[in-house]
């Protein structure tokens, strides 16, 4: 695809930067891949990094920050409270959000924390179009049930509905409705990570709007990967082509009651997050608490260097020559895994491109985790760390949607050479497919155990169905 904005003359995109400082990538050998592996119990999490040659395991602060954020971290004030950087901060996140009340966390999850402690109680119910890993576990410590609602075209891999991330209104009008009372939030994940990294339409974020205001629930949005669901929103609807990305991210947020964000993501940073929120009360409220575990409400567990590379950050994501580049990649990587026959999740979303393990490793039951079977493969093939996103993450719930491995794409760090490279490892294990074998549970704690499990290897059935036999 060619794209205008990269250099304003059609021709092929690049990188709507250039490289000013290098890390050495270290080179490694099958044998040292499986020593490493082994000792690690078969789990990528516990490989350490210099170990690893291409590492897709995750787009959370592990993209390179600009020379004007690197310059904004020696303007850096490390008072302890009211901080020249805290008003920043704030500055900035109103700015972008529209929201009066201001909270900064260490990260996301702790924004998640502070949110549901506040609101959620034993018993409760929180629909979402679909929830995440740490989301779920934030909900579920405080004795509620976190509850997937998404849109049905998510349901098949090979459809290119373009909004995926939608969650199914119907659905949710029912869930507040039998749980009248019992529905503290509803939560919209904007990209929807776990299902593809797809955007939700603002079309259906004003509709679950409307359904939440009937009910009296507040309607929070998991804004982490904003800018992405913005910059989608830009290609796939007609009605914001050309729209400047600032004002669809104020439209995206003036339809929710606050927000929960990791900035380690589409804040451009390598730590920190904040909550924001329209309810002073309830922001107080908070505030209150996290004295206690976090911080002084003005820091809230960040330096003040982190908050300002974050404020930075949030107007650098918004840049239109950066989201059109950002988004070209993911789609590319994605058109070149399809060129080789491998299955992935149509169309490409913003951060990640999602192969389809189901269909990928069709004769490896979801009991025998096919994710992490293949993502064991992809790094001792080349070197290449990525995340399962299936039975594995999905805990103990019964079987999630699809059995997904996730190729999650840093910011502004990798070049197209190393993308090809990895889709040329992901070939050839394609290539070997059907001589791959699951993988058992050996130990693995309650809760999040996809980060510190530890497994063993399966042989391949001896006879394995074939493709068709089994969706995904």
């Amino acid at each position: 695809m060619v794209h205008q904005g990269s250099n304003g003359h059609g021709l092929p995109p690049f990188e709507p930067y250039r490289v000013k400082c290098v890390e050495r990538l270290r080179m490694t050998t099958r044998a040292e891949r499986e020593e490493l592996l082994a000792r690690a119990g078969l789990n990528l999490f516990r490989v350490p990094a210099e170990g690893v040659l291409v590492d897709l395991l995750t787009d959370s602060g592990t993209g390179a920050m600009s020379d004007e954020q690197w310059s904004a971290l020696m303007r850096g004030d490390e008072s302890y409270a009211g901080a020249r950087s805290w008003t920043r901060f704030e500055a900035a996140v109103r700015d972008l959000t529209g929201y009066e009340h201001v909270i900064p966390t260490h990260q996301g999850r702790a924004a998640e924390y502070l949110l549901f402690s506040a609101l959620v109680r034993p018993g409760d119910v929180v629909p979402s179009n679909t929830h995440f890993d740490t989301t779920r576990a934030n909900v579920e410590a405080r004795g509620a049930t976190a509850i997937d609602l998404p849109c049905p075209e998510a349901a098949d891999t090979r459809s290119r509905y373009p909004f995926k991330g939608d969650v199914d209104l119907a659905r949710l009008e029912a869930c507040l409705a039998e749980h009248a009372g019992q529905v503290p939030l509803a939560i919209l994940t904007v990209t929807n990570n776990a299902l593809g990294g797809h955007p939700a339409s603002l079309a259906n974020v004003r509709t679950a709007q409307r359904l939440c205001r009937r009910a009296g629930v507040p309607l929070v949005l998991d804004a982490c990967r904003f800018a992405e669901n913005v910059g989608l929103l830009r290609e796939r609807d007609p009605e914001y082509a050309g729209r400047p990305p600032r004002e669809i991210a104020r439209e995206l947020f003036g339809l929710a009651d606050g927000c929960t964000m990791s900035a380690k993501k589409d804040g451009l940073a390598h730590i920190g997050g904040f909550l924001a929120l329209r309810d002073g009360a309830l922001a107080e409220e908070i505030r209150r608490r996290m004295v206690v575990t976090e911080g002084f409400p003005t820091y809230g567990g960040l330096a003040g260097r982190d908050l300002e590379a974050i404020a930075q950050g949030l107007v650098e994501v918004l840049d239109e020559d950066y989201l059109a580049h950002r988004l070209d990649t993911v789609r590319r990587m994605g058109a070149r895994l399809e060129a080789h026959g491998i299955p992935i999740v149509r169309p490409a979303g913003g951060h990640a491109v999602f192969l389809d393990a189901g269909r990928f490793l069709p004769h490896v039951p979801p009991a025998q985790f096919p994710g992490q079977a293949l993502a064991i493969e992809l790094y001792l093939e080349g070197g290449l760390r990525t995340c399962e996103v299936g039975s594995l993450l999905h805990g103990a719930r019964g079987r999630p949607p699809h059995e997904l491995l996730r190729l999650a794409i840093p910011r502004r760090t990798y070049t197209w050479s190393h993308l090809e490279y990895a889709v040329k490892v992901v070939a050839r294990v394609w290539r070997r497919r059907r001589s791959i074998g699951g993988v058992a549970i050996e130990e693995a704690p309650e809760v999040l155990r996809h980060f510190s499990a530890r497994f063993s290897r399966l042989a391949p059935a001896p006879a394995a169905r074939p493709a068709a036999a089994r969706g995904s």
